[in-house]
């Protein structure tokens, strides 16, 4: 069979709602939590024909798969073959229990993933991402690259002096790593006199943070590093909950939706679906998973949803790079926020060495926003009220500010068990 997503789009939705019946009827065999749902709210199956009649369907959060976790699982426990987590809302992480056929189905959809990002058989990819600590993701990168054929370097994350010395030995053409270590590595190869520039490195992929901003041109930390190496450079998306990965094209506009593996919808404030090209939350559904499909799961996350043909060809939509997470928004003197708009002030800000943004709740009940920063350098002016100016020509509002030493925002940044950077902490109640 031909691509799908180079199908023209009412093929692939066609497609897509074959797939989807499917999907409801083995839910409502062997899924508890599903087969409760639709007992309850008197929800026949057979009358969700398309895509637009899932708003028939309640959605499922992420407390749902915290509080009912054994009740998701669409199989007995003798077939799950890999068990990995995700973090939850209510303090627990989540357990996920794959198939032999999930990850079959990981393997298949990094495989497209890595094709799209112009990995082809032969190359040679440097994982800097770790395969171990129950995380789905580096074992799906390497299923993937391994189908599609293309050669494996499983350095894991961190130590920069490890990863060179590995791309000088084995000439990597493509690293896969979180962006903002790709600095790091850029640092380290200066002070000790490597050539990064005329390394075997081609291709970057990145992985849980974004490279581009809504207009799909490069944001700062892409520019930072497409500056310093002029290499290819790729975003991606993706979640233990999905069981997908949505990879950039060449062209870098957004990431392209597998139709075979998920059906996206983009919901708004009043969760219903907003039209294409408006920021909403990302909603998913995934098809042809075994041990634990999901229906109508709310992922938190905000994008919008391009239907218009790539240039590549892919007819498939894509969605833009995040916006922020829903649950992070922030309300700070009346003005609607998310994490990134600050990220964006800070990080274009010289001085600036690095910083988290705490959000507490006020003894008013409002959102307090707390920037806690370290300095490269001291300037000849005072940071917190240029700061502040910043703040308010970019977002109209300025939160507070608090200057520490660079090393102290150091550690609470890189923690010891966390595989992304931690820029936002929330300190708000959790209601559930």
């Amino acid at each position: 069979m031909a691509d799908i997503e180079f199908e023209r789009p009412e093929v692939i939705k066609a497609y897509q709602e074959g797939l989807l019946a499917e999907a409801l009827r083995y839910l409502a065999g062997h899924s508890k939590y599903y087969q409760r749902m639709f007992d309850s709210y008197h929800i026949d199956i057979t009358k969700i024909r398309t895509i637009e009649d899932l708003v028939k369907i309640p959605f499922t959060e992420k407390k749902d798969l915290q509080l009912f976790n054994d009740d998701f699982l669409c199989c007995p426990k003798a077939k799950i073959v890999d068990y990995v987590t995700t973090s939850g809302t209510l303090g627990d992480p989540v357990t996920f229990g794959c198939t032999d056929k999930d990850l079959q189905r990981l393997a298949y959809n990094e495989k497209k993933s890595f094709s799209c990002a112009g990995v082809k058989p032969g190359d040679i990819v440097q994982l800097m991402t770790t395969i171990d600590k129950r995380f789905m993701a580096g074992l799906a990168y390497f299923l993937g690259i391994r189908e599609l054929g293309a050669s494996i370097i499983r350095v894991g994350n961190g130590i920069p002096e490890l990863q060179w010395d590995t791309i000088q030995r084995l000439k990597p053409d493509t690293i896969m790593c979180v962006p903002s270590f790709i600095l790091r590595l850029v640092q380290y190869a200066e002070e000790h006199g490597i050539d990064y520039r005329n390394s075997s490195v081609r291709r970057i992929i990145g992985i849980g943070e974004g490279l581009r901003d809504q207009h799909f041109e490069l944001n700062l930390l892409g520019r930072r590093i497409k500056e310093k190496w002029d290499v290819e450079l790729f975003a991606t998306y993706s979640s233990t909950e999905m069981g997908a990965t949505f990879s950039e094209c060449p062209y870098g506009c957004g990431g392209h939706v597998h139709p075979e593996l998920i059906i996206v919808e983009i919901i708004g404030e009043d969760d219903l679906p907003v039209p294409d090209g408006e920021v909403g939350e990302i909603v998913v559904t995934t098809l042809g998973v075994e041990g634990m499909p999901l229906l109508r799961f709310r992922t938190g996350d905000m994008a919008a949803k391009i239907t218009d043909q790539c240039q590549c060809g892919r007819w498939s939509y894509r969605l833009t790079p995040l916006v922020g997470r829903k649950n992070n928004m922030i309300k700070l003197k009346g003005t609607t926020l998310y994490p990134p708009a600050v990220n964006d002030v800070l990080d274009n800000t010289d001085y600036v060495e690095n910083y988290v943004v705490v959000v507490q709740e006020s003894d008013a009940g409002t959102d307090d926003v707390v920037v806690k920063l370290g300095l490269k350098y001291q300037p000849d002016f005072d940071p917190v009220k240029d700061l502040k100016d910043r703040f308010r020509s970019r977002i109209r509002v300025a939160p507070r500010i608090e200057i520490l030493p660079a090393p102290e925002i150091a550690a609470v940044n890189f923690p010891a068990k966390s595989r992304k950077p931690v820029k936002f902490i929330d300190n708000r109640p959790k209601h559930v």
